[in-house]
């Protein structure tokens, strides 16, 4: 809300052919005022960090634009920034060092305006994290992604290489003999995900029913997903 209701006063103002906000001027006018109108009240029970970060996410986004634009930014052409939508599959929160967000003992995550939440960690943190952004993706689950600050390490030299031919009977063949059988982990969940989406089909547009046939299939991709993704990383680190 906070995201569109600041695009929609650089548009205005753009339109009317007047200079953009200040990050100041939209602050107060998109936070610190609209707390105080019936419509925007419930703004109080988010903390405030949440709402500055979109405001940064929005200036950002005009940054990349202006400088893919004028030529100063290298790569693919970025669009300005556009609308977001409150129904998106995935949606994410983030929370810098001020907000004071904390890792417990017990494997809880303290968060501020939301409270203590239980997590599982993929890997000890090497230093504090100065931000985390909490991520719910299309099939429900919520992750929590740390920045940290970590010092490079250069990995040990090795004097062996190989040849990697990828294929699609075999996954890969190494130039040692050895063969990566393909798992095919997607055509041995099709059957249970055309069911699925034949479910959705049936299902009324806008219904809490078709939302959560919709919810049992991104679950089903996003198993598909995370085992092919263990599959690749225990056969890429194996030795």
């Amino acid at each position: 809300m906070v995201f569109n209701d600041a695009l929609r006063a650089r548009i205005d103002a753009h339109e009317a052919g007047l200079p953009f906000p200040t990050d100041g001027q939209l602050s107060r006018r998109i936070i610190t005022e609209a707390k105080k109108t019936p419509e925007r009240a419930w703004l109080c029970e988010v903390s405030s960090v949440v709402l500055q970060q979109a405001l940064a996410d929005l200036n950002a986004g005009y940054r990349n634009f202006f400088a893919s634009r004028n030529g100063t930014r290298k790569g693919r052409k970025f669009a300005p920034p556009r609308f977001r939508s409150r129904k998106g599959n995935r949606q994410s929160i983030r929370f810098t060092r001020n907000a004071g967000f904390k890792i417990g003992d017990g494997g809880k995550l303290s968060l501020p305006k939301i409270g203590k939440v239980e997590i599982k960690l993929s890997r000890e943190l090497p230093t504090e994290p100065s931000s985390v952004t909490i991520i719910e993706d299309a099939s429900g689950r919520y992750f929590a992604s740390f920045v940290v600050q970590h010092a490079d390490e250069r990995l040990p030299e090795v004097e062996s290489e190989v040849g990697i031919d990828l294929g699609l009977t075999a996954l890969a063949v190494l130039s040692d003999g050895t063969v990566v059988e393909n798992p095919r982990l997607l055509r041995r969940a099709e059957c249970r995900i055309a069911r699925a989406q034949r479910e959705v089909a049936r299902k009324h547009k806008g219904s809490n029913n078709r939302r959560k046939a919709v919810r049992k299939v991104a679950r089903l991709h996003a198993r598909v997903a995370d085992a092919r993704r263990d599959f690749h990383h225990q056969t890429s680190t194996s030795v």
